[in-house]
C-alpha cells in the first residue's frame, strides 16, 4: 500500500488546508482494501495507471439490499427488455462500433472533452476492468457497462447507452440490474462511484446506502443529500500539484 496527498487549495484566514489523497496499488495488492478505504480508480491523466483518488464515493452492502419503492418503479419500465451478457474482459472483443457508442453517448450526454477516444481507450488499457456487460435489444447492442469486480465487490465503473434512450432512466435501471447480479453473485459490496451534486442524488434511492465521509463509511443520507445539494458552494477551479505535473486528457 502506498498513499500520498498533493496540496491543493487553502484558506488561510480559516486555517483550512486542503490536500487530495491518492493510493498507488502495489503489485498482487487486493483490489477490496483499496475500494474499503474509500479510493476509486482514477482515469483522467495520461500515462497513469493503478492510481486512486479518495472522494466521497458511495456503496450498497448487498447482503441488506433489496429494491426501494423508486426501484420498483425503475425495474417495471426496463425489465425483460434486454438480453444481457458479462464478458470477462480479456474476451470481449472492442470494434470500431463499440468504441464509437461510448464515445458517442458521452459526447452527446457529458460533452466530447469528458471521454475523448484517447481516454477511453486508456481507461480499457487500465487492466482494472474485469467484465463488460453488454445489453442487447433485437440482437443489437444498445448499452454497454464496465465493471471492476473480486469475490469481493463489484464497482459500476462506466456506462454507455443509446442517446434515444438518455431519457428514460435507463442508466439507473444498468446501475440496478448490476447491484441485483452482484448480490446474485454473493459479492459483500457494490460501488456506485461518487457523489457530488444534484444530478448524483439518483443514487441515494437505494436501500441501506453508505458513503465515504473521509474516514468512515456512514450511512446518513440526510447528510449525504445536504451535502450534495450544497456542493456548488464548495466548488473550486483548478488542480492540485500531482495533476498539474500530468498530461491531463
Amino acid at each position: 500500500m502506498k498513499k500520498f496527498s498533493s496540496e491543493f487549495v487553502h484558506n488561510y484566514k480559516t486555517y483550512s488546508f486542503g490536500y487530495a489523497n491518492y493510493y498507488q496499488r502495489l503489485k498482487g495488492e487486493s483490489i477490496s482494501s483499496v475500494y474499503s478505504s474509500g479510493f476509486l480508480p482514477y482515469s483522467g491523466s495520461r500515462g497513469v495507471k493503478d492510481v486512486f483518488y479518495m472522494a466521497r464515493s458511495a456503496r450498497v452492502p448487498l447482503s441488506s439490499f433489496s429494491l426501494s419503492s423508486e426501484n420498483r418503479r425503475v425495474a417495471r419500465k426496463f425489465d425483460g427488455h434486454f438480453t444481457r451478457l458479462s464478458t470477462p474482459f480479456p474476451k470481449f472483443k472492442i470494434t470500431d462500433d463499440f468504441i464509437n457508442l461510448c464515445v458517442g453517448y458521452f459526447d452527446g450526454r457529458h460533452g466530447a472533452a469528458i471521454m475523448p477516444r484517447d481516454r477511453l481507450l486508456s481507461i480499457l488499457n487500465s487492466g482494472l476492468i474485469t467484465h463488460i456487460v453488454s445489453y442487447l435489444k433485437m440482437g443489437a447492442p444498445a448499452a454497454y457497462v464496465f465493471e471492476v469486480s473480486d469475490r469481493h465487490l463489484t464497482h459500476f465503473w462506466f456506462s454507455f447507452y443509446n442517446l434515444t434512450l438518455i431519457w428514460q432512466s435507463l442508466g439507473m435501471w444498468l446501475m440496478l440490474d448490476s447491484a441485483r447480479h452482484a448480490k446474485a453473485a454473493n459479492r459483500a459490496h457494490f460501488y456506485l462511484g461518487t457523489v457530488y451534486g444534484e444530478k448524483a442524488l439518483y443514487k441515494t434511492a437505494f436501500t441501506n446506502l453508505e458513503y465515504w465521509n473521509g474516514a468512515d463509511w456512514v450511512g446518513d443520507i440526510k447528510k449525504l443529500k445536504s451535502l450534495s445539494r450544497s456542493d456548488t458552494a464548495r466548488t473550486v477551479n483548478g488542480l492540485d500539484l500531482w495533476k498539474s505535473e500530468t498530461e491531463l486528457f
